[in-house]
């Protein structure tokens, strides 16, 4: 059972690096860019020293030091590094790029590159990311600016300096572990994108937003049709939304109809509750609640007053203190399907078949949301 992602909602999960998204249509006011990842303790390229030169185009050969001076946890260490070189040959302009850096006084260098050359430097200071700790990153475009935020704090405005909706690519690259990238409220290609066929490119930055259409390459694979029989995720995204969580669906829920839940679970959760409910009663269609101390995911309906019996099996559990979780809960025909960071989780046989009666979703305990969309 894959994971087909419904339209306006863009995901990628724990793709390689570099990794490239593409922007189809580019950029526009209301779209948010939605990034999760852990900075790694120490760089991933070995315990030693490279030296290089390179001219005319090309590197030469490097040399070797071993016996690494410089050890983990010091100021030296470098963890995204700058590569930009290829796109400068591409002749690709850079909308914004984005570079934490830890080995010049911690801090965020934003930029933008535009025939052929680097403009002016920002600098955002008081770094937001720390070594071996998960991260969230927010790009919210706005008309004159990309307003973002780490871990649900505003880290910095950066004023439009190329158009968004030139922007096509969204680049990834350097030292971090990257769990998933969602392009959230933008369209998708016209089947979809397989989200593990990422576009072949060079190396670049942590986060670059590139100028310039891009198609697909040998390497990419585009999945037939499945996804256009999803509906569009038609409300906005609601961004770090306060818990106790209740919100309502126009007309009740549809055949097919998805609800994004992200959020992170905190260190020292015992468990949190996701309701599917039937606003005019207390009934609950499908409840979904992850039990921390249970190391399980129990699911159950409550119907006329009264608890059906709990269902527990489970693959695999996506809910673990610290770490951040990606939950997508799709109304099928017969059943509601969910997944668990693009890998499925569980089916739940419809108990409650009046799905327009089930107006109303509810989320509560020991819970952190990212996001909320349906």
């Amino acid at each position: 059972m894959a994971y087909v992602p419904a339209p306006g909602y863009q995901p990628i999960y724990n793709p390689p690096l570099p990794h490239a998204t593409p922007i189809v249509g580019g950029l526009r006011p209301g779209m948010s860019i939605y990034v999760q990842g852990t900075v790694p303790h120490h760089t991933k390229s070995g315990d030693k020293i490279v030296l290089n030169s390179f001219q005319q185009g090309k590197w030469a050969k490097e040399e070797h030091k071993h016996n690494m001076p410089f050890h983990k946890g010091e100021p030296f260490e470098l963890l995204f590094t700058i590569t930009p070189e290829a796109y400068q040959q591409k002749g690709a302009d850079i909308a914004l790029h984005f570079n934490p850096r830890f080995d010049s006084g911690d801090k965020i260098v934003l930029n933008s590159f535009q025939q052929g050359k680097w403009a002016k430097e920002e600098h955002k200071h008081n770094m937001p990311f720390h070594k071996g700790e998960p991260f969230e990153l927010l790009f919210t475009i706005t008309p004159e600016a990309y307003q973002i935020m780490v871990n649900r704090t505003p880290c910095y405005d950066f004023r439009h300096r190329i158009p968004p909706e030139h922007v096509q690519v969204v680049d990834v690259d350097g030292d971090l572990e990257l769990q998933s990238l969602n392009v959230i409220g933008g369209g998708m290609m016209e089947s979809g994108l397989d989200n593990t066929s990422p576009l072949p490119v060079p190396s670049g930055t942590l986060v670059s937003f590139l100028q310039g259409m891009y198609y697909p390459q040998p390497g990419m694979h585009m999945m037939a049709g499945p996804a256009s029989f999803h509906p569009m995720m038609a409300g906005p995204a609601s961004f770090h939304p306060q818990v106790p969580y209740v919100a309502n669906f126009p007309g009740g829920l549809t055949p097919k109809k998805t609800v994004v839940v992200k959020g992170l679970v905190p260190q020292g959760a015992k468990s949190f509750r996701i309701n599917f409910k039937m606003g005019y009663s207390k009934d609950i269609a499908l409840h979904i609640n992850p039990r921390l101390n249970e190391k399980t995911v129990v699911r159950n309906s409550l119907l006329n007053g009264q608890w059906g019996p709990e269902e527990r099996e489970l693959p695999h559990n996506p809910f673990q203190p610290g770490q951040y979780f990606d939950l997508s809960i799709r109304c099928g025909n017969k059943r509601f399907k969910v997944f668990a960071n693009g890998q499925p989780l569980f089916n739940y046989s419809h108990r409650f078949h009046n799905f327009q009666q089930i107006d109303t979703l509810e989320i509560n305990g020991d819970v952190v949301l990212s996001y909320v969309q349906f």
